[in-house]
């Protein structure tokens, strides 16, 4: 469904000539005066974002774990640059977007758990800022998300939560051509009779999903578009190359997956920086769960922000 090669995918903007096109196409789209000029100004650092967020990837694969965490994040930081100049030829304008615009807790406490650590979003930085330039997401500052939450969005993760808690967090969706089938036992998940289910998916996806006739085990439907990896609350897995949706509620099913992994990367980074002890115990010791999840995430992570980063740009070609 989505034409993905891993980093050969990219290869069309490491030239100078195409990457000021694409710009030149972005700019024009979005009616930036000087169109031109700003795509000719932006097109090497354009590539460059690309190419050292390339090489922080690179790096993370033949890395021992324990500083996996710092090179995928900046790995991360690097493309989504990429991208936000695609939107903003001016960025960076001033150095408060430069910051992480997230926070975590410094100290860890003791009988520390990785499921009940949070983040918290801060007014300005590179969180907030792509989330409302990349994604049209406004007024995050301020909100508190523990791990567990945001390992839930994750669905190739959706496994390992079936066999730690024998729940999963996903639920696969069928696909016949254009014909999408979602099983109703997601009524009893959601607490939804079929018509409010509906009409809760219509709320956010009234231009994007075009109803068909039920059945007694599936409510089907089609998609105006499946060359978009956020057609939110719905996920891609990567894994099994399937439409997944969410097992329940959650504010964190219609954060796009990018933001996601910002924010457990963000965290992870933090901890293995500044937490030598318990980040180096995780690792030698495997406690609890939080060493397969967290080993899991950053092996999803690795494949999975790139293939994120190419389809944001890929929607601009």
């Amino acid at each position: 469904m989505f034409d993905f090669k891993d980093w050969d995918s990219f290869l069309y903007f490491f030239s100078a000539s195409s990457s000021q096109t694409f710009l030149k196409k972005c700019y024009k789209l979005r009616n930036i005066d000087l169109a031109e000029q700003k795509s000719y100004e932006n097109c090497y650092p354009f590539i460059y974002y690309l190419e050292h967020g390339q090489i922080y990837y690179n790096q993370a694969k033949n890395a021992p774990l324990i500083i996996q965490p710092i090179l995928l994040f900046y790995g991360l930081v690097h493309l989504i640059k990429a991208c936000i100049l695609t939107i903003d030829p001016n960025y960076p304008e001033s150095t408060s977007v430069l910051a992480h615009g997230v926070s975590t807790r410094k100290r860890k406490k003791q009988q520390y758990h990785f499921f009940l650590d949070e983040v918290k979003i801060q007014k300005s930085g590179l969180f907030p800022y792509m989330g409302e330039k990349m994604f049209h997401m406004k007024h995050l500052e301020g909100e508190k998300i523990t791990m567990q939450e945001l390992l839930s969005q994750i669905p190739e993760l959706s496994l390992m939560f079936s066999q730690t808690n024998g729940q999963n967090t996903f639920i696969q969706i069928k696909q016949n051509d254009d014909l999408l089938s979602l099983p109703k036992i997601i009524l009893d998940n959601y607490h939804m009779t079929e018509s409010r289910f509906i009409d809760f998916l219509k709320t956010d996806m009234a231009d994007l999903i075009i109803l068909q006739k039920s059945n007694d085990q599936f409510i089907n439907f089609s998609l105006n578009t499946l060359d978009n990896v956020e057609f939110l609350p719905f996920k891609y897995n990567l894994e099994n190359l399937e439409i997944n949706f969410p097992t329940t509620k959650s504010v964190l099913n219609n954060y796009p997956e990018l933001l996601i992994h910002y924010l457990l990367l963000y965290n992870l980074s933090m901890i293995s920086r500044y937490e030598t002890e318990w980040w180096s115990e995780l690792i030698k010791m495997m406690p609890n769960q939080d060493y397969p999840f967290i080993q899991s995430f950053l092996n999803i992570t690795s494949k999975k922000g790139p293939f994120l980063i190419y389809q944001f740009l890929k929607r601009k070609l």
